[in-house]
């Protein structure tokens, strides 16, 4: 009798246990958050900064940042600038960063501006594909040799946008340093 109750309770604990794990799945799935959730809209978020001058001297301070850097431009616009760089922090991955500027004026003086500015970062790992061949002889009837080759390309991982803080903090105060520079005045 003794192990027919032991195992009537391991049964009992195991269908409990079965019932709650179950349970916890299906909280865990129902319990998830949809990204765009996590949008908060704040006003307070590191994205833009007010700059005391035109919309031409911000985006030119803006360029002359992102030059000094190492971006490269990919467009270039009075009020608009689109630059990009690459990395490589491991053997087989790469990572770009897109970075991109748009200058609003405000008020209708023209004297202030807000930068807007974003910044992408892309992952991309190096995939091999094998390539098998084949060589064929003729002469001595059906004789294939195989051969073997792989192409490599490079295959985006990841793309995520730079969360504010520190990174366009350290963009931006260069953008003032930039701005004050008498040659970056229109």
């Amino acid at each position: 009798m003794p192990g027919r109750t032991l195992a009537l309770a391991l049964r009992t604990g195991l269908s409990v246990l079965s019932v709650i794990c179950l349970l916890a799945g299906c909280a865990s799935e129902s319990g998830r958050v949809a990204v765009y959730q996590n949008e908060t809209f704040e006003a307070n978020e590191t994205f833009s900064r007010l700059f005391d001058a035109s919309v031409e001297a911000t985006c030119e301070a803006a360029r002359r940042s992102l030059l000094s850097q190492g971006y490269r431009l990919t467009t270039e616009r009075p009020e608009f600038i689109s630059a990009t760089k690459s990395f490589q922090p491991e053997g087989e991955v790469h990572v770009q960063i897109v970075f991109t500027v748009v200058c609003a004026p405000v008020g209708t003086a023209g004297r202030l501006a807000t930068a807007y500015v974003s910044a992408i970062q892309d992952r991309y790992a190096l995939k091999k594909s094998p390539n098998p061949a084949s060589v064929g002889v003729a002469a001595l009837g059906s004789l294939s040799i195989p051969l073997s080759s792989s192409e490599d390309s490079l295959v985006k991982v990841a793309s995520e946008t730079i969360p504010a803080g520190r990174f366009y903090d350290r963009f931006f105060a260069l953008m003032q340093i930039n701005l004050a520079a008498p040659e970056a005045r229109p």
